[in-house]
């Protein structure tokens, strides 16, 4: 097997999402039905109909993502005859593409993925007072000169490494204080861009502990069994299976660096040629190509993606 499966984060969704897959495909429905039914509400609708700045709340915008992309995954088993098992070496999500991952490969329902994902969303909001935290894109620099600036810009607060995306392309993370001093001194280190990203609270950092501690919390009431394909985790950059070891990693992914870059380098590294970016948008292909040398990138979301994918594939 040299495919790997992988799920967008953050930043992918776009009103209209899915809502395709769902009108051409019954068991794309089928997952967006059993997610508003987790959720007591009609993600759907704000998914399909906006506003965009409700889906872009990060309650909304994590279910609302993981939804797309199992979705997807359903209709390529049905549609296309994927079993992931056989036909995946790997899977790997980008932050809360990882329960993505997690919940195409079995290791947890839709159902617990959704109702996680409303809780994660819902306790990083409230981690952080608004307008104390901040993250920024620091392009140019690669992993080791971001933590320095991260380092040095920290000063008594908090600023580090929060998601190393590849292609010198790192996010930072922390008081917002110390993140504009981060971009201030990563343009006189010789960053290419340093710039302020628009989010509502710092991910991925110190200061999501209260988060870190509502996930343990809720990991612990979820039944999470050993997935049908190994999960590169977040944190590790590493292969896990034994599901005490993805809740411990889950836990340690809302305060810790997405490793992005050595996730991808790692899977390319055991063989895998092709990475199948399953959901909504581009990003991870557009990462990808930066990081595989000589691996393709295909992201399948619409229904078209889908003839494509099958047509490809001969199915």
């Amino acid at each position: 097997m040299t495919a790997a499966f992988v799920f967008p984060g953050q930043g992918s969704q776009a009103v209209g999402m899915g809502k395709a897959l769902a009108e051409t495909f019954p068991p794309a429905r089928a997952v967006f039905d059993e997610v508003d039914a987790a959720l007591g509400d009609k993600l759907t609708a704000i998914m399909w109909d906006g506003p965009a700045d409700r889906l872009t709340l990060t309650e909304n915008a994590q279910p609302a993502l993981m939804a797309v992309s199992v979705a997807v995954m359903r209709v390529l088993e049905a549609e296309a005859g994927i079993d992931l098992a056989r036909d995946a070496k790997f899977v790997a999500g980008h932050s809360l593409g990882e329960y993505s991952a997690l919940a195409a490969a079995g290791a947890f329902t839709v159902t617990d993925a959704a109702k996680l994902l409303r809780i994660r969303g819902s306790a990083m909001q409230k981690a952080v007072p608004v307008g104390t935290g901040a993250m920024a894109a620091l392009l140019g620099l690669e992993l080791d000169a971001a933590k320095a600036v991260a380092a040095e810009a920290a000063q008594g607060e908090v600023c580090q490494a929060a998601n190393d995306n590849g292609g010198g392309q790192v996010v930072v993370s922390g008081n917002k204080p110390a993140v504009e001093r981060a971009v201030e001194i990563a343009k006189a280190k010789g960053a290419r861009r340093a710039m302020m990203l628009q989010v509502s609270a710092p991910f991925h950092c110190a200061l999501m502990q209260p988060a870190a501690d509502a996930m343990a919390e809720a990991l612990g009431r979820t039944n999470v069994k050993r997935p049908s394909v190994p999960v590169v985790a977040n944190v590790l950059a590493q292969p896990i299976s034994d599901p005490k070891e993805i809740v411990k990693s889950l836990v340690a992914q809302v305060t810790g660096t997405v490793r992005w870059r050595e996730c991808a380098a790692y899977m390319a590294g055991q063989g895998v040629t092709t990475f199948y970016e399953v959901g909504a948008g581009k990003v991870l292909t557009g990462l990808l190509k930066r990081i595989a040398d000589g691996a393709t990138g295909t992201a399948i979301g619409t229904p078209e993606d889908v003839a494509a994918f099958k047509t490809a594939r001969g199915s």
